[in-house]
Formats: structure tokens, sequence, C-alpha cells
């Protein structure tokens, strides 16, 4: 190994979102898929939960209940293969910042 190598190596995050999944474990533990709610549920290795919209996402809203429950999670991502989608844990947390002060609607 390289003294550069060694460098990224040891190297600590900057980005807070990067800290907590590279540096402190976060973790995607289960997902679920409701297609008549619209609605992807994640819970993380810390018991909290996260949400977004089906429709986000066009592969996934347009796929079959057997398409969505065909996929894979490593913990920090979610993959579907067979319809070419992926997902990130730090694109759902930064969707879950950016919504924190939006109110909710009937």
């Amino acid at each position: 190994m390289s003294t550069s190598d060694n460098k990224i190596a040891n190297k600590r995050a900057n980005d807070p979102l990067d800290q907590l999944i590279f540096e402190e474990g976060l973790r995607i533990k289960q997902v679920w898929f409701d297609q008549s709610l619209d609605l992807i549920v994640v819970l993380l290795n810390n018991k909290k939960i996260l949400k977004r919209p089906l429709s986000d996402f066009e592969r996934l809203s347009n796929a079959t209940e057997e398409q969505l429950l065909n996929f894979e999670n490593d913990g920090i991502g979610i993959f579907w293969s067979e319809i070419d989608e992926d997902l990130s844990l730090r694109g759902f947390l930064k969707y879950e910042l950016a919504h924190m002060d939006k109110p909710l609607v009937a």
C-alpha cells in the first residue's frame, strides 16, 4: 500500500452524513413498501424510521409488488437489479433533513 493510500484510508469524513454512515455505523436494517399509500419505509439500526413517497422513483412506482420485494440491502444502499434502481441511505437522510420543517398536509 502506498503512502497516498494510507492518507485516504485514515482520512475522517468531513460531511456529517458521511460521518454517521461510515464512522458511526448507521445502517438500513429493514425496508417496507406500501403501494396504496405511495410509501417506502426504512428502519435504521438506531431505531429511527425514514419515509419517502414511492412516486419519487419512477422505476419503483411502476414496478410490480414482486419486483419491489426483489431487492438487496447492504446497509448503506438498497438495490433492485431487475429494474435497475439503487437508493442510498445518504439520499434518504438528505431527503429527511430537507423536509423536517415542512408542515403536514391533510
